[in-house]
Protein backbone atom coordinates (compact mmCIF):
# COMPACT_ATOMS: atom_id res chain seq x y z
CA UNK A 1 0.00 0.00 0.00
CA UNK A 2 1.28 3.46 -0.90
CA UNK A 3 1.06 5.55 2.25
CA UNK A 4 2.85 8.57 0.82
CA UNK A 5 1.37 9.58 -2.50
CA UNK A 6 -2.35 9.63 -1.65
CA UNK A 7 -4.35 12.38 0.02
CA UNK A 8 -6.50 10.85 2.76
CA UNK A 9 -9.54 12.02 4.71
CA UNK A 10 -9.03 13.09 8.31
CA UNK A 11 -11.89 13.81 10.69
CA UNK A 12 -11.99 16.25 13.56
CA UNK A 13 -14.73 16.41 16.17
CA UNK A 14 -15.27 18.78 19.11
CA UNK A 15 -11.90 20.54 18.86
CA UNK A 16 -9.94 17.27 18.95
CA UNK A 17 -6.87 16.89 16.76
CA UNK A 18 -7.57 15.55 13.25
CA UNK A 19 -7.17 11.81 12.86
CA UNK A 20 -7.17 9.62 9.80
CA UNK A 21 -10.57 8.20 8.92
CA UNK A 22 -10.59 4.40 8.93
CA UNK A 23 -11.55 2.45 5.81
CA UNK A 24 -14.34 0.62 7.67
CA UNK A 25 -15.63 3.81 9.29
CA UNK A 26 -18.51 5.77 7.76
CA UNK A 27 -17.29 9.34 7.48
CA UNK A 28 -20.86 10.64 7.42
CA UNK A 29 -21.73 8.52 10.43
CA UNK A 30 -18.80 10.00 12.36
CA UNK A 31 -20.63 13.34 12.46
CA UNK A 32 -24.07 12.09 13.43
CA UNK A 33 -25.34 10.16 16.42
CA UNK A 34 -28.77 9.26 15.07
CA UNK A 35 -28.04 7.50 11.79
CA UNK A 36 -28.83 10.31 9.35
CA UNK A 37 -27.38 9.97 5.87
CA UNK A 38 -26.65 13.68 5.41
CA UNK A 39 -24.87 16.14 7.64
CA UNK A 40 -23.38 19.61 7.27
CA UNK A 41 -19.60 19.83 7.64
CA UNK A 42 -16.73 22.16 6.86
CA UNK A 43 -13.62 21.04 5.01
CA UNK A 44 -10.09 22.18 4.39
CA UNK A 45 -7.07 20.78 2.58
CA UNK A 46 -3.97 21.42 4.69
CA UNK A 47 -0.52 19.85 4.54
CA UNK A 48 -1.81 17.06 2.28
CA UNK A 49 -4.61 16.19 4.69
CA UNK A 50 -8.27 16.64 3.76
CA UNK A 51 -9.81 17.58 7.10
CA UNK A 52 -13.55 17.41 7.79
CA UNK A 53 -15.01 19.05 10.88
CA UNK A 54 -18.22 20.48 12.26
CA UNK A 55 -18.11 24.23 11.68
CA UNK A 56 -20.64 26.98 12.28
CA UNK A 57 -24.14 25.89 11.25
CA UNK A 58 -25.18 27.27 7.88
CA UNK A 59 -21.62 27.90 6.72
CA UNK A 60 -20.61 24.37 5.72
CA UNK A 61 -21.47 22.05 2.85
CA UNK A 62 -23.57 18.85 2.78
CA UNK A 63 -21.80 15.53 3.27
CA UNK A 64 -24.00 12.63 2.21
CA UNK A 65 -23.96 8.85 1.84
CA UNK A 66 -26.64 6.68 0.20
CA UNK A 67 -29.05 4.87 2.48
CA UNK A 68 -27.57 1.61 1.15
CA UNK A 69 -23.95 2.65 1.82
CA UNK A 70 -22.03 -0.62 2.37
CA UNK A 71 -19.89 0.85 5.15
CA UNK A 72 -23.03 1.91 7.01
CA UNK A 73 -24.37 -1.64 6.95
CA UNK A 74 -21.06 -3.44 7.44
CA UNK A 75 -21.17 -6.03 10.23
CA UNK A 76 -18.17 -6.85 12.40
CA UNK A 77 -17.89 -10.18 10.58
CA UNK A 78 -17.95 -8.45 7.18
CA UNK A 79 -15.34 -5.92 8.30
CA UNK A 80 -13.02 -8.67 9.53
CA UNK A 81 -13.32 -10.42 6.15
CA UNK A 82 -11.94 -7.40 4.25
CA UNK A 83 -8.29 -8.02 3.32
CA UNK A 84 -5.85 -6.24 5.61
CA UNK A 85 -4.21 -4.25 2.83
CA UNK A 86 -7.62 -2.76 1.93
CA UNK A 87 -8.55 -2.11 5.57
CA UNK A 88 -5.34 -0.11 5.92
CA UNK A 89 -6.00 2.10 2.89
CA UNK A 90 -7.92 4.76 4.75
CA UNK A 91 -10.45 6.94 2.91
CA UNK A 92 -9.25 8.53 -0.32
CA UNK A 93 -10.14 12.00 -1.61
CA UNK A 94 -11.48 12.65 -5.08
CA UNK A 95 -12.70 15.76 -6.86
CA UNK A 96 -15.35 15.90 -9.59
CA UNK A 97 -16.01 18.95 -11.76
CA UNK A 98 -19.49 20.11 -12.71
CA UNK A 99 -18.62 22.41 -15.60
CA UNK A 100 -21.53 24.77 -16.19
CA UNK A 101 -21.63 26.48 -19.56
CA UNK A 102 -22.84 29.99 -20.29
CA UNK A 103 -26.15 28.48 -21.50
CA UNK A 104 -26.54 26.40 -18.31
CA UNK A 105 -25.55 22.93 -19.39
CA UNK A 106 -23.21 20.60 -17.51
CA UNK A 107 -20.74 18.09 -18.89
CA UNK A 108 -21.19 14.40 -18.06
CA UNK A 109 -18.88 11.60 -19.19
CA UNK A 110 -19.34 7.84 -19.36
CA UNK A 111 -16.52 5.95 -17.72
CA UNK A 112 -14.77 3.48 -20.00
CA UNK A 113 -16.02 -0.09 -19.64
CA UNK A 114 -12.46 -1.33 -18.99
CA UNK A 115 -12.11 0.67 -15.76
CA UNK A 116 -12.11 -1.39 -12.57
CA UNK A 117 -14.25 0.99 -10.52
CA UNK A 118 -17.72 2.09 -11.70
CA UNK A 119 -17.22 1.10 -15.37
CA UNK A 120 -19.78 2.30 -17.91
CA UNK A 121 -21.33 4.74 -15.41
CA UNK A 122 -22.04 8.41 -16.16
CA UNK A 123 -20.20 10.93 -13.96
CA UNK A 124 -18.64 14.39 -14.20
CA UNK A 125 -14.92 14.49 -15.04
CA UNK A 126 -12.77 13.92 -11.96
CA UNK A 127 -10.30 11.78 -10.07
CA UNK A 128 -7.86 11.65 -7.18
CA UNK A 129 -6.25 14.66 -5.55
CA UNK A 130 -2.47 14.34 -5.74
CA UNK A 131 0.15 15.51 -3.26
CA UNK A 132 0.54 19.29 -2.97
CA UNK A 133 -2.42 19.99 -5.26
CA UNK A 134 -5.31 22.26 -4.40
CA UNK A 135 -8.83 20.93 -4.92
CA UNK A 136 -9.27 23.31 -7.86
CA UNK A 137 -5.89 22.37 -9.33
CA UNK A 138 -6.73 18.68 -9.12
CA UNK A 139 -10.13 19.23 -10.70
CA UNK A 140 -8.72 21.25 -13.60
CA UNK A 141 -5.99 18.66 -14.18
CA UNK A 142 -8.52 15.81 -14.25
CA UNK A 143 -10.84 17.81 -16.52
CA UNK A 144 -7.98 18.30 -18.98
CA UNK A 145 -6.71 14.70 -18.78
CA UNK A 146 -10.14 13.16 -19.30
CA UNK A 147 -11.78 15.57 -21.76
CA UNK A 148 -9.03 17.71 -23.29
CA UNK A 149 -10.68 20.89 -21.99
CA UNK A 150 -8.01 23.15 -20.53
CA UNK A 151 -9.24 25.93 -18.24
CA UNK A 152 -7.12 28.27 -16.16
CA UNK A 153 -7.98 28.97 -12.50
CA UNK A 154 -8.65 32.62 -13.25
CA UNK A 155 -11.20 31.62 -15.92
CA UNK A 156 -13.57 29.88 -13.51
CA UNK A 157 -15.50 30.74 -10.37
CA UNK A 158 -15.19 27.60 -8.23
CA UNK A 159 -17.80 26.62 -5.65
CA UNK A 160 -17.87 23.43 -3.58
CA UNK A 161 -21.41 22.11 -3.95
CA UNK A 162 -21.15 19.14 -1.61
CA UNK A 163 -19.27 16.03 -0.51
CA UNK A 164 -20.27 12.46 -1.31
CA UNK A 165 -19.19 9.35 0.58
CA UNK A 166 -18.57 6.82 -2.17
CA UNK A 167 -17.90 3.10 -1.72
CA UNK A 168 -17.18 0.48 -4.38
CA UNK A 169 -18.91 -1.90 -4.87
CA UNK A 170 -21.82 0.41 -4.01
CA UNK A 171 -23.91 -2.29 -2.29
CA UNK A 172 -22.99 -5.17 0.00
CA UNK A 173 -25.00 -7.48 -2.26
CA UNK A 174 -22.22 -7.04 -4.84
CA UNK A 175 -19.35 -7.86 -2.52
CA UNK A 176 -17.27 -6.40 0.30
CA UNK A 177 -15.97 -2.83 -0.04
CA UNK A 178 -12.77 -2.43 -2.06
CA UNK A 179 -12.52 1.37 -2.27
CA UNK A 180 -13.79 4.16 -0.02
CA UNK A 181 -13.71 7.84 -1.04
CA UNK A 182 -15.04 11.23 -0.16
CA UNK A 183 -15.71 12.99 -3.46
CA UNK A 184 -15.68 16.78 -3.56
CA UNK A 185 -18.15 18.04 -6.16
CA UNK A 186 -16.96 21.42 -7.41
CA UNK A 187 -18.97 23.72 -9.67
CA UNK A 188 -17.06 25.74 -12.27
CA UNK A 189 -18.62 28.40 -14.48
CA UNK A 190 -17.46 28.81 -18.06
CA UNK A 191 -18.14 31.96 -20.08
CA UNK A 192 -18.57 29.79 -23.19
CA UNK A 193 -21.60 27.84 -24.37
CA UNK A 194 -21.49 24.07 -24.85
CA UNK A 195 -21.42 24.62 -28.62
CA UNK A 196 -18.30 26.76 -28.22
CA UNK A 197 -16.64 24.20 -25.93
CA UNK A 198 -17.57 21.13 -27.97
CA UNK A 199 -14.81 21.56 -30.62
CA UNK A 200 -12.19 21.53 -27.84
CA UNK A 201 -13.34 18.17 -26.47
CA UNK A 202 -10.58 15.57 -26.84
CA UNK A 203 -11.61 12.77 -24.46
CA UNK A 204 -9.15 10.12 -23.37
CA UNK A 205 -10.58 6.80 -24.66
CA UNK A 206 -8.82 4.96 -21.83
CA UNK A 207 -11.07 6.79 -19.37
CA UNK A 208 -14.08 8.16 -21.26
CA UNK A 209 -16.33 6.36 -23.75
CA UNK A 210 -18.98 9.07 -24.29
CA UNK A 211 -19.80 12.70 -23.41
CA UNK A 212 -23.02 14.62 -22.93
CA UNK A 213 -23.94 18.26 -22.32
CA UNK A 214 -27.00 17.93 -20.07
CA UNK A 215 -29.53 20.74 -19.70
CA UNK A 216 -31.68 21.34 -16.63
CA UNK A 217 -34.67 19.42 -18.04
CA UNK A 218 -32.63 16.25 -18.49
CA UNK A 219 -30.93 16.77 -15.13
CA UNK A 220 -34.30 17.07 -13.42
CA UNK A 221 -35.29 13.69 -14.87
CA UNK A 222 -31.95 12.16 -13.82
CA UNK A 223 -32.20 13.24 -10.19
CA UNK A 224 -35.85 12.16 -9.94
CA UNK A 225 -34.73 8.54 -10.51
CA UNK A 226 -33.63 8.10 -6.90
CA UNK A 227 -31.52 5.00 -6.32
CA UNK A 228 -33.10 2.68 -3.78
CA UNK A 229 -36.57 4.15 -4.46
CA UNK A 230 -39.31 3.24 -6.93
CA UNK A 231 -41.07 6.59 -7.19
CA UNK A 232 -42.04 7.79 -10.65
CA UNK A 233 -39.53 9.65 -12.80
CA UNK A 234 -40.19 13.26 -13.88
CA UNK A 235 -39.79 12.98 -17.64
CA UNK A 236 -41.02 16.55 -18.28
CA UNK A 237 -41.97 15.82 -21.94
CA UNK A 238 -38.37 14.92 -22.78
CA UNK A 239 -37.70 13.10 -26.06
CA UNK A 240 -37.23 9.32 -25.85
CA UNK A 241 -33.62 9.59 -27.03
CA UNK A 242 -30.75 11.88 -26.00
CA UNK A 243 -27.90 13.12 -28.21
CA UNK A 244 -24.43 12.12 -26.98
CA UNK A 245 -20.88 12.08 -28.36
CA UNK A 246 -19.41 8.57 -28.54
CA UNK A 247 -15.63 8.27 -28.16
CA UNK A 248 -13.82 5.89 -30.51
CA UNK A 249 -10.66 3.96 -29.67
CA UNK A 250 -8.54 6.71 -31.25
CA UNK A 251 -10.39 9.48 -29.38
CA UNK A 252 -12.56 10.68 -32.27
CA UNK A 253 -16.09 11.85 -31.45
CA UNK A 254 -19.18 10.60 -33.24
CA UNK A 255 -22.65 11.97 -32.62
CA UNK A 256 -25.27 9.38 -31.76
CA UNK A 257 -28.40 9.00 -29.68
CA UNK A 258 -29.11 6.95 -26.56
CA UNK A 259 -32.40 6.03 -24.92
CA UNK A 260 -33.53 8.44 -22.24
CA UNK A 261 -34.11 5.37 -20.06
CA UNK A 262 -30.34 4.94 -19.68
CA UNK A 263 -30.12 8.24 -17.80
CA UNK A 264 -33.10 7.48 -15.59
CA UNK A 265 -31.95 3.97 -14.69
CA UNK A 266 -31.54 3.18 -11.01
CA UNK A 267 -28.75 1.23 -9.33
CA UNK A 268 -29.97 -2.39 -9.17
CA UNK A 269 -30.18 -3.83 -5.65
CA UNK A 270 -28.50 -7.06 -6.75
CA UNK A 271 -26.86 -8.62 -9.76
CA UNK A 272 -24.55 -6.85 -12.21
CA UNK A 273 -24.59 -3.09 -12.49
CA UNK A 274 -26.17 -1.28 -15.45
CA UNK A 275 -25.30 1.78 -17.46
CA UNK A 276 -26.68 4.68 -15.43
CA UNK A 277 -25.83 7.99 -13.80
CA UNK A 278 -23.97 7.37 -10.55
CA UNK A 279 -25.77 7.94 -7.25
CA UNK A 280 -23.21 10.54 -6.17
CA UNK A 281 -23.62 12.38 -9.47
CA UNK A 282 -27.39 12.56 -8.90
CA UNK A 283 -26.68 14.12 -5.49
CA UNK A 284 -24.41 16.73 -7.07
CA UNK A 285 -26.80 17.46 -9.93
CA UNK A 286 -29.62 18.06 -7.48
CA UNK A 287 -27.44 20.60 -5.68
CA UNK A 288 -26.66 22.18 -9.05
CA UNK A 289 -30.36 22.52 -9.84
CA UNK A 290 -30.90 24.22 -6.50
CA UNK A 291 -28.13 26.68 -7.35
CA UNK A 292 -30.09 27.59 -10.48
CA UNK A 293 -33.29 28.08 -8.45
CA UNK A 294 -35.04 25.57 -10.70
CA UNK A 295 -38.62 25.07 -9.41
CA UNK A 296 -40.46 21.86 -8.60
CA UNK A 297 -37.64 20.03 -6.83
Amino acid sequence: MDKVRRILVCVCKERAAPRRAQFVQSVTGHFTDSGEDEVEVSCTLEKNQFILYKGDRGRGVPLKRPAFCPIKHLSATDAAAIPLDIQQRGVDVGVAILLQTANQRVLLTRRAKELRIFPNVWVPPGGHVELDETLLGAGLRELHEETGLKLEPEQVSPTVLGLWESVFPPMLSRGLPQRHHVVVYMLLHSSLTHLQLQPSLRPSPAEVSACLWADSRLVRAIVSAVDGDDASVQLDDLPSSISVSQVSADGALTESSMPLAVFTSRAPASGPDVERVSTGTKFALELWLRSLDVPDL
